[in-house]
């Protein structure tokens, strides 16, 4: 991985799999407890693991896109952004944001059937624990979002599906409640204003914070190619894989014959091949423009 990079004023404190956090010096040299800079890499991970091959730009186009949905959900619920005013070595893909009291759960609302959520249907006609309609395939449209959480696991282990009986016994039942509306509403606000301009986002995970106050924030990233999965709307078809503009291109690489990599192998993946890397950029550029209706500029 990457090292995080040096950053005058600023204390490196984590690094996750795409992000680095970093926390203000104080004016006697001591680390800020009340704000984190949130550096966003051009690391991508695949499968739980963090891949050698950075995809150019990443780093930049999730940071504003972010950005630009956090304006379009400001009448759902506030955000933890402080200022995007960043030191030049990071400019574009960093934000100031506020410290905060992170939710225990992975919060994931899912608009279209397909991937974990598909599996879990054709072995046991359900979503996370929730009975579904039969005749349901691949990339079949909910009437409703469906709130299914997950466990956060430990850096390189997968999130396992949490019931919400799990949620209210982590949080009460009213947080939980508040998430999981929270989070539906999310994801139905973004398929209102992606779906006119060419995408339907299938699903989607989100991260809350929480204020001294008690307030809900809405934290880290929302409704990006990594936290998401984007789909054209022109090509939706219920029946067989959609058309993606995320990171599914990356994981179908990985597993296919090209690759040479087992995925059962517990081996770290190969290195992307270079066009690889340079059609998963264009698909995350393509994404932002699509939404965003303006230019990406690196």
């Amino acid at each position: 991985m990457t090292a995080a990079p040096e950053l005058p004023g600023y204390a490196h404190t984590y690094s996750g799999k795409v992000r680095d956090l970093y926390a203000p010096l104080d004016d006697s040299g001591q680390p800020r407890q009340d704000q984190v800079l949130l550096v966003a890499s051009d690391r991508i991970s695949a499968y739980d693991f963090i891949l050698s091959t950075p995809i150019p730009d990443k780093g930049k186009v999730l940071t504003q896109l972010s950005l630009w949905w956090f304006e379009q959900l400001s009448s759902l619920v506030p955000n933890q952004i402080v200022s995007t005013d960043v030191p030049d070595a990071v400019a574009g893909r960093a934000v100031l944001v506020e410290r905060l009291d992170m939710v225990p759960v992975e919060c994931v609302a899912r608009a279209y059937l397909t991937g974990g959520g598909l599996s879990e249907y054709e072995a046991d006609g359900t979503v996370s624990g929730l009975d579904l309609p039969a005749g349901l395939v691949d990339g079949s449209k909910f009437d409703e979002p469906l709130f299914t959480p997950s466990t956060k696991a430990p850096f390189g282990e997968h999130d396992q599906p949490m019931p919400y009986a799990d949620v209210v016994a982590e949080v009460g039942a009213d947080r939980a409640a508040e998430l999981r509306d929270l989070t539906v509403r999310i994801l139905a606000r973004g398929n209102e204003v992606a779906a006119p301009r060419g995408i339907l986002i299938a699903d989607t995970k989100v991260e809350f914070g929480v204020r001294a106050d008690g307030t809900i924030v809405l934290a880290d990233e929302v409704l990006t190619p990594d936290s998401s999965r984007f789909w054209r709307a022109a090509d939706w078809q219920p029946g067989h894989r959609q058309a993606s503009y995320d990171k599914q291109f990356v994981r179908d690489w990985l597993t296919s014959e090209a690759s040479g990599w087992d995925r059962t192998s517990g081996e770290q993946p190969p290195a992307l091949p270079d066009d690889v890397v340079e059609q998963t950029r264009a698909k995350y550029v393509e994404a932002y423009e699509a939404l965003t209706r303006e230019t990406f500029r690196a």
